[in-house]
């Protein structure tokens, strides 16, 4: 299976010559020029890697970082910036990137990179807790085996809680990182709709309420 990156950059034209260099070089290539249409994306497809651009139309890629890590989601993260200016660098790795290359770039040091990073993390798309496997990249979740069937944003939900097992994860942390199927945050109510229904799905065991504060995947006792 080829690898999926996504690019999140407005430069027509580095954007669609990146998606030709990098679909030459076999992996699956898909983009975005804006923030609201990379979140969209993110939901409903699981990335390899991701590529960044700073500066968006709609926002910046430093903040679609910090969601991302705040959600449990540990793709790597390059980061193109117009600029090798020391702060604007430094914010990046804060948000959670792992790498930066800075405009213009030489084609092979930026390949080397790609490289690299989807060399350190390309074998976690997998997550096994007892009875419960979730594949990321595919976005299908089983149960002793079998096949359950999950909504996206139920599948966002587990995604971050077996991601983070053994930790809590706050209600306000879903509430922020977590969209339905019209790409809205989702409010108190209905994640605690969402929680019913997971458990119904793969058991009551291993998603324990933390009163007041959240939620904790646990391993079945």
């Amino acid at each position: 299976m080829k690898q999926r990156i996504l690019i999140v950059e407005d430069d027509i034209f580095l954007r669609d010559g990146l998606t030709e260099v990098l679909q030459s070089e076999g992996y699956e290539i898909i983009s975005s020029d804006n923030c609201m249409k990379a979140r969209e994306l993110m939901k409903f497809f699981s990335f390899n890697l991701i590529i960044f651009d700073v500066m968006l139309p709609d926002g910046n890629g430093l903040e679609l970082c910090a969601e991302l890590r705040a959600a449990g989601n540990n793709v790597p993260v390059l980061f193109l910036t117009a600029c090798d200016d020391e702060i604007q660098i430094v914010r990046g790795l804060d948000a959670g990137a792992d790498d930066y290359v800075t405009k213009p770039f030489k084609l092979r040091e930026l390949l080397s990179r790609i490289r690299a990073l989807l060399r350190r993390t390309s074998a976690v798309t997998v997550y096994n807790s007892d009875d419960i496997t979730i594949d990321t990249l595919n976005m299908s979740v089983r149960k002793n085996g079998e096949n359950i069937f999950v909504t996206p944003t139920e599948f966002q939900i587990l995604s971050v809680l077996i991601r983070s097992s053994g930790i809590i994860v706050t209600r306000s942390q879903l509430l922020q990182n977590i969209w339905d199927s019209d790409g809205n945050y989702i409010d108190d109510n209905t994640l605690s709709v969402h929680m019913s229904r997971l458990r119904d799905k793969i058991g009551s065991g291993h998603i324990v309420t933390v009163r007041g504060i959240g939620y904790r995947w646990e391993d079945s006792k």
